[in-house]
């Protein structure tokens, strides 16, 4: 992931979900002003996360468009996913 300056623009950028632009953007106006860092860092931690993530999944798309084949060993839980889910609608989680 390339250096990147952060401001509240470019962290909204790379959160990309409206719920959580609106989390980051209110979280941010309500801070106490000796609070603000922290709370900054925080986001940015967040959408630098997201956008390191980002760029992953489009090289992974990228090579598997090329190879047919996703790198790297992947072990599907998908059943065990859905077990729990199953499990949490049975309890009246979900």
């Amino acid at each position: 992931m390339s250096e990147r300056s952060w401001t509240i623009e470019t962290i909204c950028e790379a959160l990309s979900s409206p719920a959580a632009k609106q989390r980051f953007l209110s979280e941010i106006n309500r801070a106490p002003v000796h609070e603000i860092v922290t709370v900054f860092a925080k986001w940015q931690r967040i959408a630098a996360d997201l956008a390191a993530a980002a760029e992953r999944g489009r090289e992974l798309a990228r090579v598997e468009a090329e190879t047919g084949e996703i790198p790297g060993e992947w072990i599907d839980v998908t059943d065990r996913i859905q077990a729990e889910a199953a499990a949490a609608r049975a309890r009246g989680v979900a």
